[in-house]
């Protein structure tokens, strides 16, 4: 986050790092100079103009109500405010008239990784044929399950390249050379919460709940970047020159 800051050239007078009692006291660098790290307390907003989260939905869900309260605009990163009323899910490309809505709560939430990709590159086919019916399959690097699962990954290929014992903490099963078609708990529906946030927050981004949406999320041995696979319907007959012009001519997509 720091690093887009400083890239953005995003107008910062003062910064303020917080983190749990284990972080503070550590030091990171912005534009040359040394900031220390804070421990998170319940009094660490006052005079914060923006809060950026991204410490995991328990501690958004405690901190971010208290840092609204105190001021700050607060951007979560988390999947705590998603799907609430009155907080609005935005994507700058797609739904930026949506951030008004931060006035409501004082929140802002940021979508899940893959619902941010895969809905970019809906949002101009959407608007030029009106998508009916989505079927999406999305291969998920494990740098979505945290810092544990990258390490888990890396451990298990050298324990198998050494022929060594694999040891499983993070997922359920190996994850190294293999497959798991399952990201996050199973619901009454059959479905996983990520193949849930998948619908839901499309849905809720392209304000379209007629919209019929089913997807399918695997967790791949791949350290970062996800792949998402789309098949759409639409409303309107679009050609395929049509569909390249459109995606080609919208803002943060590219078709390679």
């Amino acid at each position: 986050m720091m690093e887009i800051l400083e890239e953005r050239n995003f107008p910062v007078r003062e910064i303020k790092l917080l983190a749990s009692e284990r972080s503070a006291g550590k030091e990171l660098e912005y534009k040359g100079n040394k900031i220390k790290v804070e421990k998170l307390g319940e009094n660490s907003f006052e005079n914060i103009d923006i809060a950026l989260f991204s410490a995991g939905g328990s501690r958004s869900r405690e901190y971010a109500p208290i840092a609204a309260q105190a001021g700050a605009v607060v951007i979560d990163n988390s999947s705590a405010f998603r799907m609430e009323e009155g907080v609005p899910l935005v994507i700058p490309e797609i739904n930026p008239h949506a951030l008004a809505g931060y006035k409501n709560k004082g929140i802002v939430a940021n979508p899940n990784c893959t619902t941010a990709v895969t809905v970019m590159a809906l949002k101009p086919l959407h608007d030029l044929g009106i998508i009916k019916r989505v079927v999406a399959s999305s291969y998920q690097a494990v740098s979505g399950a945290g810092a544990q699962a990258i390490e888990e990954l890396r451990n298990q290929t050298l324990a198998w390249a050494n022929s060594e014992e694999i040891r499983s903490e993070v997922f359920p099963h190996q994850i190294a050379f293999n497959l798991l078609p399952q990201i996050d708990s199973f619901l009454d529906n059959g479905y996983t919460k990520e193949e849930m946030k998948l619908h839901h927050e499309t849905r809720k981004i392209l304000e379209d709940n007629e919209m019929a949406l089913t997807a399918t999320t695997v967790r791949v041995p791949v350290f970062r970047a996800h792949s998402v696979a789309v098949n759409i319907e639409t409303e309107k007959k679009i050609s395929v020159s049509e569909a390249k012009e459109a995606l080609n001519n919208f803002p943060g997509v590219r078709v390679v």
